[in-house]
């Protein structure tokens, strides 16, 4: 798998996130996580990107447990201080501790400010998260830093003239190209210098699927693609990308990933490619209804909707122009429909895409009534 210079080192192109382990019983399957994992590893993944708040607290755990596997030496840990967690100067420490503890290391390679928006960015000021970060770098304890973000392209720039960061994280697929930083912040970080992380490269697994449409438009292109080789093949065709992030939890899926990883490469893709993604980009423009990736930061739900879930079939039946849309009416339980909202307002300061979670759900609502 090719290799690409991520500040002081050189890390494969697919970067294994994860936010998204298999479960079993509400709880990471351990056993399981380790094995896809290791399989990862053993097939050339070196970068592997956890947080303080995945699997509520448990991902930096098993991300510690696979450490201890292999030569620590041999792989480049990325890991997250939660702004939106911080409420004093001592809490930078206690959990950055906390978290050198859980992955079983004394260093992490990539450490990031974690989702950015104009709220968090005012912690991070309040706070001086940054003369912080820059100081255990000088320590040692800290490798490389840098934030990810999620919020309107001005404050990306303001963020990112804050002082010379390694890195940054974006979301960016072939339909987010105009959202949030998005191909501007792309270019402005690249004339700055910086290397460029992809989250969401397959928009929460939107990408990854297929209707009659999205095949008729895939079966017009000479070089025939499957739908995750288009939105991979995308972004690593494009000058200033470091790494994709993918959030993998089937091992058909990480096997499929790394294939399409050895034979992804810049400035590959042909004008005939690149006529063929503009035509996907339109059709899941108009469709995609709330710009949920499937995050999970929103939840649990007080009342026991599950949001995500809601989206999810919601854009599927979209896609598939089907209204009744039997997942969402024979699958998900009744308990987790979006007609348990009490628009209490928990989930909505903790989506990193500012969604407008209550009114999305009265939309669910009313494609599926009640």
């Amino acid at each position: 798998m090719e290799k690409r210079k991520l500040g002081t080192s050189d890390v494969s192109i697919l970067g294994y996130g994860c936010m998204r382990f298999p479960q079993k019983e509400n709880k990471i399957d351990e056993e399981l996580a380790l094995e896809q994992l290791r399989y990862g590893y053993d097939n050339g993944i070196n970068y592997f990107d956890t947080a303080w708040p995945y699997h509520n607290g448990e991902s930096e755990v098993v991300v510690g447990r696979f450490l201890k596997t292999i030569d620590r030496t041999t792989v480049f840990i990325a890991d997250k201080m939660p702004t939106w967690d911080i409420d004093s100067v001592e809490k930078l420490d206690i959990i950055f501790n906390k978290q050198l503890e859980k992955l079983g290391t004394d260093y992490i390679d990539y450490y990031l400010l974690h989702c950015l928006t104009i709220d968090n960015f005012e912690k991070v000021k309040k706070f001086e998260m940054i003369s912080w970060i820059e100081n255990k770098k000088k320590e040692g304890k800290i490798r490389n830093f840098g934030f990810s973000f999620h919020d309107h392209y001005d404050l990306f720039e303001e963020i990112i003239n804050q002082t010379k960061w390694d890195f940054v994280q974006i979301q960016l697929n072939y339909v987010d190209e105009n959202y949030q930083a998005g191909l501007k912040g792309l270019n402005y970080a690249k004339e700055k210098g910086i290397d460029v992380i992809i989250m969401e490269p397959l928009r929460g697994g939107i990408l990854a699927n297929s209707n009659n449409q999205v095949a008729a438009i895939m079966e017009k292109a000479i070089e025939k693609k499957s739908p995750v080789a288009w939105a991979l093949r995308y972004l690593w065709n494009q000058e200033g990308i470091k790494i994709l992030l993918s959030g993998m939890n089937d091992l058909n899926h990480i096997k499929d990933n790394i294939e399409i990883a050895k034979t992804s490469k810049l400035n590959t893709l042909t004008a005939d490619d690149l006529k063929i993604i503009e035509e996907l980009k339109n059709f899941y423009q108009v469709k995609i209804k709330v710009p949920c990736t499937g995050c999970n930061y929103c939840m649990p739900c007080p009342h026991g909707v599950d949001i995500p879930s809601c989206f999810s079939y919601y854009n599927a039946s979209e896609m598939a122009d089907d209204k009744e849309f039997f997942q969402y009416n024979a699958i998900l339980d009744d308990s987790k429909k979006a007609n348990n909202c009490l628009k209490c307002g928990i989930c909505e300061p903790k989506c990193p895409q500012n969604i407008g979670i209550i009114d999305a759900l009265e939309e669910v609502k009313a494609r599926f009534g009640e």
